[in-house]
Formats: C-alpha cells, sequence, structure tokens
C-alpha cells in the first residue's frame, strides 16, 4: 500500500483529501506543521509528499527541498501561490506536480494517482548478484559488501531504470537530479555514473553503458524485467 504524507494546515481541507485518499487505499498520514512534516518524513519511506507552501510554521517550499535532499519521495505542492514565479519555483526544487487552489477533488485524485503511477520500478531490485535498495539508498553486492549511495546518485539511478531500455541524454538526467536551479555541467553527470559504477562493481559497464554523443542507459532489462525485482512499488 502507497504511503502518502499530506501537509495541509486548514483542518477541513487536510481531513477531507485525508479521508478521500484513504478511500483510494492509500495508506495515509496528515500534519499541519513543517516540524510535524518532519518528524513524519523520519519515520521510515513515503510514495508522495502532499504540501501546501504557506505553513504556519514555515514555508512548504523549504519543506519540499529538504525532501529532495535526504530522499527520493516525489513532492507535489498544493496552494493558492500561483503566479508562474512560484509555479517555476516549486518545480526548480523538484515538483513533481502543482495544484493551485482552489481545485477540484477529482483533479487533485488524478494528480495522486498521475504521480504515484510513474513511480514504476521497484525500491528493491536484484541483478547479476547484486541487490540494489533504492529506498534505503544502499547496493549490496554478492559477497556481502554494503556501499550506501548519494541521494542524488540514487535518484540517477532509478532514472536509468524506469527509462530503461531508453538511453538517457544527460541534460535530462541533470533536471531530474540536479533540479533547474542548479548549474552544473554535464561533468556531474559523468562523476555520478563513476560514482554509480563503483556502488555496483560495474566498472566495465556491462549494467550501465555509456551511449556516445547521449548520455546512458540501463541495460540489466528493460522496467517490464530488470533484474527480478520485488513487486511493483517495492512497499
Amino acid at each position: 500500500m502507497a504511503r502518502v504524507l499530506i501537509v495541509e494546515d486548514e483542518p477541513s481541507l487536510g481531513r477531507t483529501l485525508s479521508e478521500r485518499l484513504a478511500r483510494e487505499k492509500l495508506d495515509v498520514t496528515w500534519v499541519q506543521t513543517v516540524a510535524d512534516a518532519q518528524r513524519a518524513l523520519a519515520d521510515g519511506r513515503w510514495d508522495l509528499a502532499v504540501v501546501d507552501v504557506k505553513l504556519p510554521d514555515g514555508s512548504g517550499f523549504g519543506l519540499a527541498r529538504q525532501i529532495k535532499r535526504t530522499s527520493l519521495t516525489p513532492v507535489m505542492f498544493m496552494t493558492a501561490l500561483n503566479s508562474a514565479e512560484n509555479r517555476l519555483e516549486g518545480f526548480e526544487i523538484g515538483a513533481d506536480e502543482y495544484l493551485p487552489k482552489p481545485f477540484h477533488l477529482r483533479e487533485f485524485l488524478i494528480r495522486v494517482r498521475h504521480v504515484l503511477s510513474t513511480q514504476r520500478i521497484s525500491d528493491v531490485i536484484e541483478v547479476a548478484g547484486r541487490r540494489i535498495d533504492l529506498g534505503a539508498l544502499m547496493v549490496t553486492a554478492p559477497d556481502g559488501t554494503t556501499v550506501f549511495l548519494q541521494v542524488r546518485d540514487a535518484r540517477v539511478l532509478r532514472l536509468l531504470i524506469d527509462a530503461a531500455p531508453r538511453a538517457v541524454d544527460r541534460s535530462e538526467i541533470l533536471d531530474h537530479a540536479w533540479g533547474r536551479d542548479q548549474f552544473p555541467t554535464t561533468r556531474a553527470v559523468d562523476n555520478a555514473i563513476v560514482r554509480i559504477r563503483q556502488a555496483l562493481r560495474d566498472e566495465d559497464g556491462e549494467l550501465i553503458r555509456s551511449v556516445r554523443g547521449v548520455g546512458y542507459q540501463w541495460t540489466a532489462g528493460s522496467t517490464g524485467d530488470a533484474g527480478g525485482r520485488n513487486g511493483s512499488n517495492g512497499r
């Protein structure tokens, strides 16, 4: 069952949204402050965080930045702040959806389903003797040795696996893993791939192939059969 965190300080709206998502068979937690959200986020993994921007003890934008720094949890903003500048800030942080208030409940449900459906790969993937746990940011080698991934590197790896068998352009990787408010060079992508290959013990590029003039491709299998992954959502 997918876990959804709702961060909304308006009681009537928060209660309505949490009850409606619960009827969709989702595991929903509703909190009203940044502080409560931070405590909830520390309690295991989440499939989606739905975040209001204006909160009584801080900014939803700041909370989302923290989420993106420390996890792979998708973020959906819902807010009355609907200027082009606000929307751009949200997407630059890495928002998966940005829903202006007021909104129709049906549109809210459609957007939540869309974000959850795009999280297509399992958190736990077993391939060529390696066990990749993206939620735990961890790779276990055949001999039992464990290496921990940086959050950004795990985001790059998830993108490559999810996109397989398509090769992913370096610019797409930059937008996805660094965000549009960051300005690294494509060398940052190459360095991330080096670290990921080291964690996977894939220095020969058997799992992640370099595609000249494009970027990188996950070659261990398509998203339908990559490494015999466990379950549809790994949670």
